[in-house]
């Protein structure tokens, strides 16, 4: 029994050519990668808060870094700070980089805080 190798011939490897990236056929198209999108810097979530904030006047509570609390309603604001009007005291602009935490001053019935023992 004698065996047989398997050898392709000058003329396959002769037509096959040289890989060119530029002559494919349609079954053999290579699918660029979509390219990963960056996403945006900033999405403009935190001026959607304050200008909401804003217009309905809600009252709110501003917690500082050193753990000061201030109370009143957003005025103004812009990229670094923002304007806490207060009534019977004055007013004050704050550095956004000095605030820990802000949220909506509510009345203790809506706050869910019950008096009753």
């Amino acid at each position: 029994m004698t065996k047989k190798t398997v050898r392709t011939t000058y003329t396959d490897v002769n037509t096959r050519g040289l890989y060119d990236p530029n002559n494919l056929t349609r079954t053999q198209t290579v699918q660029p990668q979509p390219k990963k999108r960056v996403p945006p810097e900033q999405t403009h979530a935190e001026n959607y808060y304050y200008r909401k904030q804003m217009e309905a006047k809600t009252p709110m509570v501003v917690v500082l870094t050193d753990g000061e609390v201030l109370r009143g309603t957003i005025e103004w604001y812009d990229k670094n700070c923002i304007k806490l009007h207060r009534n019977g005291e004055p007013n004050l602009l704050i550095f956004k980089h000095a605030i820990k935490y802000l949220y909506k001053d509510l009345p203790p019935s809506e706050a869910g805080t019950s008096t009753e023992e």
